[in-house]
């Protein structure tokens, strides 16, 4: 059994620059017992380690059958961020995990899939993404609905441009504030909700990124009946043991850490959006 205290080695593989703030560690744990015992679930993160700098929560956005790589995309943001964004190909970072619980890929198979990101809420649902196109028949349509404040935060272009092309798949990009040569939509990502096709009674929805805009597409998710029971929600906390110890994730009586980062949302719609949780 594995100590949960204890990171293991993992050496990076590839630092790819994805955008002027945000970058991909492409890791491959050293351990070899360790890594044939290693399995995680779209939506699960993990914690790195950055010896003698500190530890950060970070989700997996590589595909669980990619068994000998992990890939995390990190922004730039603060001290260990920034540490980490040092990093070139042969270092070592420690790795923890993976933690919390992830989206409901099983249950969501015969069903339409709607994902809906924002920022870089994408991160943790390109496992999704990847999972459902490497099984693209045990699923119906997949609608990718991303939404970015500004045209030049959108990282993965030619991912997106990629899924596109994917039979039954429909990808939906918005920006608040659109460049010169911006081609898709200007303003909220919830506009491009009417653009949607999808089956109401059977479709599994997967939302993460800042909570307003969470909020504002559950409202109007619910306006166009989809049940309360389908949509999933990733949440954000402040997550430093991973293991429901230090309670600094808590949301309500659950732990952000252990019981989420992914909830459906009938479990916390009396929480979701209330100042001080």
């Amino acid at each position: 059994m594995n100590d949960c205290y204890l990171p293991y080695q993992a050496e990076v593989l590839e630092r790819i620059q994805e955008s002027k703030n945000m970058f991909t560690l492409r890791l491959r744990l050293v351990d070899a017992e360790f890594q044939s015992r290693y399995h995680f679930e779209p939506g699960q993160f993990n914690m790195l380690y950055l010896y003698g700098v500190g530890e950060i929560p970070i989700s997996i956005v590589s595909d669980p059958r990619d068994d000998t790589i992990l890939d995390h995309t990190i922004r730039v943001v603060g001290r260990v961020t920034r540490g980490f964004a040092e990093l070139k190909a042969g270092d070592r970072v420690g790795v923890r995990g993976p933690y919390g619980r992830g989206w409901p890929m099983r249950d969501a198979e015969q069903r339409d899939v709607l994902i809906i990101t924002g920022g870089l809420g994408c991160a943790p649902v390109v496992s999704v993404i990847n999972y459902v196109l490497r099984r693209r028949e045990r699923f119906g349509k997949l609608n990718i609905v991303q939404g970015v404040k500004h045209s030049s935060d959108l990282i993965w272009r030619e991912r997106y441009d990629s899924w596109r092309e994917v039979p039954n798949t429909a990808v939906f990009l918005a920006a608040d504030e659109g460049g010169p040569i911006w081609p898709f939509h200007v303003g909220l990502v919830t506009e491009l909700f009417d653009r949607l096709d999808y089956d109401r009674d059977r479709v599994m929805v997967m939302m993460c990124g800042p909570e307003g805009m969470m909020r504002a597409g559950v409202k109007l998710l619910r306006e166009q009946a989809v049940a309360e029971e389908d949509i999933w929600v990733s949440m954000e906390r402040n997550m430093q043991c991973a293991v429901g110890h230090c309670g600094h994730c808590q949301f309500g009586s659950s732990f952000v850490c252990k019981d989420g980062p992914v909830f459906r949302y009938s479990q916390v719609s009396w929480l979701f959006g209330e100042r001080g949780f």
